[in-house]
């Protein structure tokens, strides 16, 4: 679909930078791919939240690092 649009200058070299992409064009389509995966995976998690009897909590998680003195591996 082609559409014209004014984007702030700042806000598309940063989005070209963080993408890498090699023209702007590239730069929006991946932003506004990531942005919908981002969105999918967020209502997924909504709906799915508690679905899952069993699994930790991030609190689970951190007070079981707490007390185990875990340290993450590199």
């Amino acid at each position: 679909m082609k559409t014209t649009i004014d984007i702030p200058d700042k806000l598309l070299r940063e989005a070209i930078k963080h993408t890498g992409a090699k023209t702007k064009r590239d730069a929006v389509v991946t932003a506004v791919e990531e942005f919908n995966r981002r969105r999918r995976l967020e209502e997924m998690s909504e709906r799915l939240h508690g679905a899952c009897p069993g699994f930790m909590s991030q609190e689970d998680l951190r007070q079981m690092r707490k007390n185990r003195d875990w340290e993450p591996t590199r």
